[in-house]
């Protein structure tokens, strides 16, 4: 079996390290001072105190030809259209796109081909300093590898791709809607974020109460928006924020905020991609505005599969 990385940032570099180490043949695509730096350096990152150098290939292009089990899409939400335009004469079979999203992904097919997208998300966080990747997979226990099937046909790939991350380490799970997954997941970071960008000192924002207690209520409002349009909060353990005390979730998300968890999954994102997730925010708010059954996650125009 062998796999491609396209996208050379924490994400594609740490997910391309586990694969390496497993012993899977792993390419990695990259372009600009990246790729630079892979070239003369390779692909460094930190585990147990040590710094390492994953065994991978180097592409800087892409043939026709140079077919891969599977390509996983490691960029953020604005570049995802111009990968796949890419990606489409590519003879690869299956593309993981583990893009944040709440774009349509039959508009993502019709880029790069009917049946090629498997829709996921990682579960993982970190950041590089100085080149070297110095990153982690979540706990599983809060969000492993998510994917989902967007076609029935789609169920070998989806089988093969657990095995895959089975023999990497990577804990993953597989949900029957990744939209709507995708939604719930959107409503949950999309304030977690916010509060960072409105805090006084960003790296201190669970030092600040009333940021905390404004977060909990979004938090709250957002999963019970979700409810009201009919969606399926998942995972099911969102219910939680429905019902959680406000002042009880405040003072979780101060101690989350404090922690390393946090440091390491939620500040460094949202200070590395603000653009990003001040788009998704955009996305997530106009959804929440919409109202009656054109909103719901059944709407045909914005499922691909089910038939």
């Amino acid at each position: 079996m062998r796999v491609l990385i396209y996208g050379a940032g924490v994400i594609g570099s740490l997910y391309a390290a586990l694969f390496a180490e497993a012993g899977i043949p792993t390419a990695v695509y990259a372009r600009g001072e990246r790729l630079a730096e892979l070239k003369r350096e390779g692909l460094r990152y930190r585990k147990n105190g040590h710094c390492r150098r994953a065994e991978i290939t180097l592409l800087s292009r892409l043939r026709e030809d140079d077919v891969y089990d599977f390509i996983f899409l490691a960029v953020r939400e604005m570049q995802a259209r111009a990968a796949l335009l890419e990606l489409r004469e590519n003879q690869s079979p299956t593309i993981v796109t583990m893009v944040n999203t709440l774009g349509n992904y039959a508009d993502w097919e019709t880029l790069c081909g009917v049946g090629r997208i498997l829709p996921a998300f990682p579960g993982a966080g970190g950041g590089l300093d100085n080149g070297i990747l110095s990153a982690t997979l979540t706990p599983r226990w809060i969000q492993p590898t998510t994917f989902a099937v967007l076609r029935p046909e789609q169920g070998e790939e989806a089988r093969h791709l657990k095995r895959l991350f089975r023999r990497a380490g990577i804990p993953c799970q597989q949900v029957a809607d990744m939209r709507c997954w995708q939604l719930c997941h959107l409503a949950l970071v999309v304030p977690l974020a916010d509060a960072y960008y409105e805090a006084k000192s960003p790296a201190y924002a669970g030092e600040e109460s009333a940021l905390m207690d404004r977060t909990a209520r979004r938090l709250r409002r957002n999963m019970r928006a979700l409810k009201r349009r009919g969606i399926s909060l998942s995972p099911a353990k969102l219910q939680l924020f429905c019902f959680c005390p406000l002042p009880l979730l405040a003072m979780a998300l101060r101690l989350v905020y404090r922690s390393r968890f946090g440091a390491l999954f939620m500040y460094r994102h949202s200070m590395k991609a603000p653009d990003e997730m001040r788009q998704l925010h955009r996305q997530l708010y106009a959804f929440l505005r919409k109202t009656g059954r054109g909103t719901q996650l059944l709407d045909k125009r914005n499922n691909v599969m089910k038939a």
